[in-house]
Formats: C-alpha cells, sequence, structure tokens
C-alpha cells in the first residue's frame, strides 16, 4: 500500500509540475485557470478512491447526487462557459455522452460562471444531452480535493459504479473516442 501511495503521489505531482508549466501551450487565463493538453490518467481498481458526495442544484433548478447514479460508471465534466478549452471540447463531451447512452450517467459541474444565464447559452449551442450542476463559487470541486486542482479547466473524471475515482483527464478531452473508450475501460 506504502508503495501505491508513492506511486500516485508521483503522478500526481508530475502532473501539477505540467499544468503550472503549460503557459506556452494555454496558460494561465485571466479568469484564473490553467489549461492542459488533456493529460489522462487511469487508476487501478485496488487504488481507487470514494469520492466525497458531489451534488446540488443543476442549472434548470433540478436536485442532482451523486449516490443517486451509482451502478453505472458517472462521467463528471468541469467546465466554465467564458473558458476556450471548455468550449473546444463540448462538442467531444456531448458526442461521447449520445454514445454511451444508458451506459453511463453524464453531470456537467459549471464553475465560476456569474450568470446562469451564460451557462446555459453555452449548454444550447454545444446541444448537450446532460444536466449540469450550477456551482458559480467553486465549492462543489471540494469533493474531488485530492483529485483534481482547483483551477483545472476543462476537468473531466470518470467515477466507477461504486463511486470511485477511474480516470482523469487534466485539460481538453482529445477526442470524444477517447472519453467512450475510458467509460468502456471502467466498465470492465
Amino acid at each position: 500500500m506504502k508503495a501505491t501511495v508513492a506511486t500516485l503521489s508521483a503522478v500526481l505531482s508530475a502532473v501539477l509540475v505540467m499544468l503550472t508549466g503549460c503557459g506556452s501551450t494555454g496558460g494561465t487565463g485571466d479568469k484564473g485557470y490553467v489549461s492542459s493538453s488533456g493529460v489522462i490518467s487511469v487508476v487501478a481498481v485496488k487504488d481507487r478512491v470514494k469520492l466525497n458526495a458531489l451534488g446540488g442544484e443543476t442549472l434548470d433548478g433540478t436536485s442532482w447526487s451523486l449516490a443517486d447514479h451509482l451502478g453505472k460508471p458517472v462521467v463528471v465534466n468541469v467546465w466554465a462557459s467564458w473558458c476556450p478549452p471548455c468550449r473546444a471540447e463540448a462538442d467531444d463531451v456531448s458526442a461521447a455522452a449520445k454514445q454511451l447512452g444508458s451506459r453511463a450517467s453524464f453531470v456537467g459541474l459549471n464553475i465560476r460562471d456569474p450568470r446562469r444565464a451564460d451557462a446555459l447559452a453555452f449548454e444550447r449551442t454545444h446541444e448537450s444531452t446532460y444536466p449540469s450542476l450550477y456551482d458559480p463559487s467553486g465549492t462543489l470541486l471540494l469533493a474531488f480535493r485530492g483529485t483534481l486542482p482547483p483551477n483545472a479547466l476543462p476537468s473531466t473524471v470518470v467515477i466507477d459504479s461504486q463511486g470511485r475515482v477511474a480516470a482523469i483527464v487534466l485539460g481538453p478531452l482529445p477526442s470524444a473516442t477517447t472519453l467512450v473508450d475510458l467509460v468502456g475501460d471502467v466498465e470492465k
């Protein structure tokens, strides 16, 4: 177990170093985010950690809870309407959600958007078929403490059927196929 924790710690440290040094590939924006180039980390089953409770109010005002969607993989996509890499990957996330259908649940986590109307317009533009939690303060990211850096936008987390973090993509998804394949690997 000690070696596993040390290995995971080393991987996360390397990812954080890459994120802080990405000024030439995406850099920091005026809004305080750091873009990356879609760094993918897959967590071995024996090393997966249960995610803290995640839930809240969606953009359309309904309630959403991770606990209600366990039993199959859940994909959480962290985004903001003002984030250029988020806009770049949005169609791929929507395409993956459509391809996977009922095999996985999807939820967006809209953070730091001061106006709900901007986030709703983003969803309409990208034909999002899944709900997004509205989190203008970014406090829902605390559920991912130790998993996601608080300023990594966009980020995508694949949660296994038991509520454990199984895969993480820091930065924009390389493609819809990448996400479909990650979910397929988690289903096994």
